[in-house]
Formats: structure tokens, sequence, C-alpha cells
């Protein structure tokens, strides 16, 4: 995806890459976004990168789901819900 190849080019070396630098990244990125800006970013993406995406959306969503609620005797430990806005 270019979006992702130019933050990441921009940050590489100003972020040591961990979970939470990426995570403030993106959300800091996001924050400042309209939505007419993340159609725009949705309309240039190609099939397998929206595929990618969705998929994406919908593993965290139910992970989430599951992690909340009891599933059989199994309850996923220590998920920490992310906020995709």
């Amino acid at each position: 995806m270019k979006l992702v190849d130019e933050i990441y080019e921009f940050y590489r070396h100003k972020l040591t890459g961990d979970e939470e630098d990426i995570d403030m990244l993106a959300f800091a990125f996001l924050e400042e976004l309209t939505q007419e800006d993340l159609l725009n970013i949705i309309k240039d993406l190609d099939k397998q990168e929206l595929y990618d995406l969705v998929g994406v959306y919908l593993i965290e969503g139910l992970k989430g789901k599951f992690a909340q609620e009891e599933y059989g005797q199994r309850k996923i430990p220590n998920f920490q819900q992310r906020n995709f806005h």
C-alpha cells in the first residue's frame, strides 16, 4: 500500500517500530483525516489491499467480541481493545 510505504519511510528512523509506536502513529494519522480523505484512500486501494483491509477489520472485531464474552469454556486473556475510529 503506497500510503503505508510513505508513512514508513518518513518515520522509520524516528520511531522504534514497537506496537506502541505503531499504534500511536496510526491513531495520530487517522485523527487528522476526514471521512472524505478516508474514502479517497479506500478508492485508491487495489482489490487485494481492500480485501486485506476488510479482513483485518473483521479479524480484530471478532477477536474483540470473543474476548468480551466467554466462548464456551474458553476466554481469550489479555486482549486490549483498539479504537480504529
